[in-house]
């Protein structure tokens, strides 16, 4: 675990670059102070949550369980703060072999997903389970999503600055959860790097509170944009430089990602139809 007294004793953290501003070690530190003082807040708030939220966790794992075979609840190994590993747990919205075939982003419409998990992601309701993480101190209501140990690695070595993430406790929502879909490729994570980093570098109470407040009104059936909007959270023009992403894709597998990391090394190596210079021959 990485944390800001390490970083300062290290010379190569002294200037760091967030959304292509340089970030110097003191105002790492002013912004550290009030990560620590929400870190505690949202811990006692995620407690009081979790009492009104317990009868609504029960019931949706009640209709899990009766209407697909396998556990109602769901735990997964993810990377939290500092690179440290801990258990989240969800709603179990998936089919049991869901990832028979390896760990594998999810996308719209993916048919891996049971009828009941598609209404209890509609409306967020598999994460009221992470209450219970950010009681203990493994998460925070607001910050970037926890990604998992096998997708960290390689996303660090294509994502500049990736592991920037790991400076801060992973959360429930954020301001790339409320402002994009879930990921399903390594363009969707660099876009929401991008706003995850935002938040990172300019992160205040009454922005986290109205992220709060968008998440729980999507419980309601709110439309998204529309509170996105209303509550000034929009911030989709910081990502007008990035490319278009390729409509109706597929999920991404761990091991599509090896092979086209496998695929570039080999090509940096010997570009495929690359111009070969032609000896010059006297005539």
């Amino acid at each position: 675990m990485v944390t800001v007294d390490q970083l300062a004793l290290e010379p190569e953290y002294a200037v760091e670059k967030i959304m292509e501003r340089p970030v110097r070690l003191p105002e790492l530190h002013r912004r550290h102070e009030y990560f620590q003082i929400k870190n505690g807040v949202e811990r006692l708030a995620g407690a009081l949550l979790l009492i009104p939220a317990a009868p609504v966790i029960l019931a949706c794992w009640l209709a899990v369980r009766m209407t697909s075979r396998g556990p109602g609840f769901f735990k997964q190994t993810r990377v939290g703060l500092g690179g440290q590993l801990f258990d989240v747990y969800k709603l179990r919205t998936m089919r049991q072999d869901a990832e028979a075939d390896g760990p594998q982003w999810s996308v719209k419409g993916d048919s891996r997903i049971t009828r009941v998990g598609r209404i209890f992601r509609n409306l967020h309701l598999d994460e009221l389970p992470q209450l219970i993480n950010v009681v203990k101190g493994e998460m925070v209501l607001v910050g970037p999503r926890p990604e998992r140990p096998e997708f960290v690695g390689i996303l660090s070595e294509e994502i500049p600055g990736y592991r920037r993430r790991l400076w801060v406790k992973p959360g429930i929502t954020g301001l790339a959860q409320i402002n994009l879909p879930p990921d399903c490729g390594l363009r969707c994570v660099e876009r929401k790097q991008i706003l995850d980093l935002h938040h990172i570098d300019t992160a205040n109470a009454w922005l986290d509170t109205r992220m709060v407040m968008v998440t729980a009104l999507r419980l309601c059936c709110i439309s998204n944009e529309r509170l996105v909007r209303t509550l000034g959270l929009d911030r989709k023009d910081l990502l007008k430089d990035c490319p278009a992403l390729a409509p109706n894709q597929k999920p991404t597998k761990l091991t599509d990602l090896l092979e086209q990391r496998k695929y570039r090394n080999e090509w940096a190596i010997d570009p495929p139809h690359a111009a070969r210079a032609t000896p010059h021959l006297p005539k």
